[in-house]
């Protein structure tokens, strides 16, 4: 039996609380101050290989993406590919139209590394797609609308990937080499810099499963090498940063990092269960003590012992590199969508090894949660007013940006669920505010319909609707639109 119980973390005390959602499963109910604080950022996110096309123009290389899309088009819902998407590489300034309609302070797009350097390597510096994101940084500027830029988001150079990706040690000096490049060329207007986006999903479905690119079978093994070298590259970025750039350019570089919230009513599993979600990049970048989560230090030690392996699956962060990555992140950057009731498992899950089985939970959900069209997606704002307050007590109230946030559905304007949901999180978010969490942005997904992964376009996240079949790609305004417009001129809920 499922227990309707979820945590509330505050003053440094967990205590359990009984909430039911409201009948209609998306609600939230108000605590404390009804408005942002007047420096509160608003904000919509995009991807570059979900929303970009122009796959080959002006000399951009092959992606992780445009290989995996090309060749293995049955691993796509409706084999489709993002070879023009929205085609928001000849089109931005139907983009910028939509950001100005909505009146949004912030921006967050990604860079395609393959657009910048063709092979991966400064050796193919390409001036077209350095010029391209020039562009796009400078009308945004012009429209004081502020870039919030993600160096990867999933769209690994292919050539890259050829040799190991992220599995390969070499790769941390290539993302370093690449950072300097946007560093030298966006820097001076570009002042919030994200390194990568969801490491643990690529890491583990890319790496682990197979279910990405590059469909690497290495479950419990290969995805903790991926995380590992990711969170390197990131502190090497970070640390040349602050030394060679922040003196001049003045910004700050962080994470996005994605979890559910853990819910229990045993507070112990659902710290655990967080160590291993949230904990397993973000206890190394912002805890105290640094390094992976002790949890997961001890059971994968004691998982490969059992296995008959002589050290740990899990790889040793030596003093050296603890060192180098502990705080090296000014900001904490969350993408939040759903969450889960967890318990122990009652029988081994997932093959072994994995990252399920040393994981050993299994997870519920409560059958009066609202889904959404994907079949992962539930609204549960409590998970997201919890998650801000589990970090606001396990990383010392570090700054925050709700980088990712959002709904899907089969594409209508009238979208009413859509705006229940976003209404419900953004009350969340301002609930954990009044709770005392350093939340200071928040980035709904998306701000166009796009290339949803595996899901290619059979589901909407986008406030704005896009005809694909058109060839000029109109952008049309769902009546989300008109919602979260008013919240960012106002900084109220209604």
């Amino acid at each position: 039996m499922l227990l309707f119980v979820y945590l509330i973390f505050c003053s440094g005390l967990i205590v359990s609380q009984c909430r039911l959602t409201t009948e209609d499963g998306c609600n939230l109910p108000a605590k404390g101050n009804s408005k942002f604080p007047s420096n509160f950022s608003f904000g919509v996110a995009t991807a570059a290989y979900q929303i970009e096309g122009g796959w080959n123009a002006d000399g951009k290389g092959l992606s992780l993406w445009d290989d995996f899309t090309h060749n293995y088009p049955h691993m796509i819902d409706d084999k489709t590919t993002g070879d023009v998407a929205a085609d928001s590489y000849h089109r931005f300034d139907q983009d910028l139209a939509a950001l100005k309609e909505l009146k949004v302070t912030h921006y967050r797009f990604s860079i395609s590394w393959s657009r910048i350097f063709p092979n991966g390597d400064i050796s193919s510096r390409n001036q077209y797609g350095i010029d391209y994101y020039n562009n796009v940084i400078d009308k945004l500027e012009a429209n004081d609308i502020q870039p919030i830029v993600t160096m990867v988001h999933f769209d690994l150079p292919y050539e890259i990937q050829k040799i190991g990706g992220f599995a390969n040690p070499l790769f941390i000096n290539q993302f370093v080499t690449y950072a300097i490049e946007l560093f030298n060329n966006y820097g001076d207007r570009v002042k919030t810099w994200i390194t990568f986006n969801e490491p643990l999903l690529y890491c583990k479905s890319g790496y682990g499963e197979a279910n990405y690119p590059p469909q690497i079978h290495g479950a419990g093994l290969i995805d903790y090498i991926c995380v590992d070298n990711t969170l390197k590259a990131h502190a090497a970025a970070y640390r040349v940063y602050k030394s060679k750039f922040f003196n001049t350019q003045g910004g700050k570089i962080g994470i996005s990092l994605d979890s559910q919230f853990s819910i229990s009513n045993d507070t112990a599993l659902t710290h655990r269960a967080m160590q291993y979600n949230l904990g397993f990049l973000a206890h190394p970048l912002f805890s105290k003590s640094g390094g992976y989560p002790e949890v997961m230090v001890e059971e994968i030690r004691r998982n490969s012992l059992k296995e008959g392996r002589i050290t740990s699956r899990l790889p040793d962060l030596d003093g050296k590199w603890k060192h180098i990555i502990k705080g090296s992140a000014d900001f904490l950057a969350i993408n939040y969508y759903t969450s889960r009731y967890i318990s122990r498992a009652e029988k081994p899950i997932g093959e072994n090894p994995s990252f399920e089985r040393d994981y050993d939970l299994d997870e519920s959900i409560d059958p009066k949660w609202k889904r959404g069209l994907s079949r992962w997606l539930y609204c549960v704002p409590e998970g997201l007013e919890s998650i801000l307050k589990f970090i606001r007590d396990e990383y010392d109230n570090v700054e925050v940006i709700v980088t990712e946030n959002g709904w899907s559905d089969k594409g209508d304007l009238e979208d009413i669920e859509r705006i229940q949901y976003l209404k419900s999180h953004l009350q969340a978010v301002l609930n954990a505010i009044n709770d005392g969490c350093n939340v200071r942005g928040y980035m709904y997904w998306s701000l166009i319909d796009n290339f949803e992964w595996q899901r290619g376009y059979t589901v909407k996240f986008g406030l704005y609707s896009v005809n694909m079949t058109s060839p000029t790609k109109e952008r049309t305004a769902r009546n989300s639109v008109g919602y979260y417009r008013k919240v960012i001129e106002t900084h109220l809920l209604s």
